[in-house]
């Protein structure tokens, strides 16, 4: 969880060009996350704060202002035993929220929760990309986006308080040394939960651009339903006559489009590129990037992108733990289609999200359990008619 801006990361740092300089634009007709990039000054330093600019969203979920104190109280004092994994942002630890952490407080049961805490190096990106969470993931609600339940804001503590995912994230099943492969059919449903998550923001009353798609980001429940996590880089999406939103380059290298790391100009198709890399390392076990590889193949998109509308050698690329009668064939060759289309070096001939949820929706009913076939042979005296054979 967390971006990870650090030196030897194959992440981007922040980049400013000329390309990118923002257009000025009314306040009126800005988003809370819109002005707060343009201001310094309206970055908040306490919950009073940060509720007021939660005001300002056309819909509100409800999130909790935890203080300092009680997030010790939650994960046993940060202990190290807790901690679920280490990103840009600082540590996260899983810990647990009950009724009497706090009078008032209404919780039908004890909820389990992961803690994303600032690394407390205090800079102003990093202060932008948590209150980006807190306005985003306050005012979005789907069941493909992870549910922020509440923030701590006080003296320098920046905190997330998010729903536990207890599977975690997408990339460490995808690429663990030590368990089992996820299935054809587990990937598809990842796949077409993630691709119903950005469909949702993209469509959303005030569109939304992710920005950093990738499977560190796609978290999963008990039963590997996708969620997407990590707001810190979305921005609101072109409004009116606008084609792009113009920002500063950020992201992930090997998962951001050509056309946004040329230009700075971001859209809605950014995110379909990045889809695109994603469904290209479940279908191949490859990593987005890997320097480990020969140099044609450490950049998993330039490497697949030709062999995918070849349907000989499609076959050929396919994550090789997978058993060859794990996986439809006819399934195979559609999803390296699609791969395909998102992939495109024009953002405009990439396919809208709703669209490649339209595709893979067929895909992942074709590999529901069918009926099992039970033969049933009828009693020597019974007098009904028919063959003695149905399904149960």
């Amino acid at each position: 969880m967390g971006n990870c801006w650090f030196k030897g990361s194959p992440y981007f740092n922040r980049v400013s060009s000329n390309a990118t300089k923002s257009v000025a634009e009314s306040p009126k007709l800005q988003s809370p996350s819109e002005r707060i990039e343009k201001d310094d000054s309206l970055l908040p330093s306490n919950p009073r704060e940060v509720e007021a600019l939660r005001n300002d969203s056309a819909r509100k979920n409800p999130l909790i202002a935890f203080t300092f104190e009680e997030l010790k109280r939650i994960t046993k004092n940060f202990r190290q035993d807790s901690v679920l994994g280490v990103g840009g942002f600082g540590r996260v630890y899983k810990g647990c929220v009950a009724n009497d952490l706090r009078e008032g407080l209404a919780i039908e049961e004890p909820l389990r929760v992961a803690v994303k805490v600032h690394d407390g190096d205090n800079s102003f990106q990093g202060h932008r990309e948590w209150l980006a969470e807190v306005i985003f993931l306050g005012q979005l609600s789907h069941p493909n986006l992870v549910k922020l339940v509440g923030y701590c804001c006080e003296d320098d503590h920046r905190v997330l308080v998010y729903e536990l995912m207890p599977l975690g994230s997408v990339e460490s099943h995808l690429f663990s040394r030590v368990m089992l492969p996820l299935p054809w059919a587990t990937r598809m449903k990842i796949a077409l939960g993630a691709a119903r998550g950005l469909a949702f923001l993209h469509e959303a009353e005030k569109p939304v651009i992710y920005r950093d798609f990738k499977t560190s980001n796609i978290l999963l429940d008990e039963e590997y339903n996708a969620k997407l996590s990590d707001f810190g880089l979305a921005k609101d999406g072109p409004v009116g006559d606008k084609s792009h939103v113009s920002t500063r380059i950020m992201g992930t290298y090997g998962y951001a489009a050509p056309e946004y790391i040329m230009t700075g100009h971001l859209t809605a198709m950014s995110d379909v590129y990045s889809y695109g890399v994603v469904l290209l390392e479940m279908l191949t076990g490859r990593k987005s990037l890997d320097r480990s590889r020969p140099v044609r193949e450490q950049t998993l998109a330039d490497w697949a992108f030709p062999l995918l509308s070849q349907r000989k050698k499609v076959l050929g690329i396919v994550d090789p733990r997978l058993a060859a009668d794990d996986y439809p064939v006819k399934a195979v060759h559609k999803t390296a289609m699609l791969a395909y289309h998102c992939l495109s070096r024009n953002p405009k001939a990439r396919p809208l999200m709703r669209d490649i949820v339209a595709t893979l929706e067929p895909l992942q009913q074709q590999l529901q359990p069918q009926p099992e076939l039970v033969v049933e042979v009828s009693p020597a005296n019974d007098s009904g008619g028919g063959d003695g054979v149905g399904f149960r």
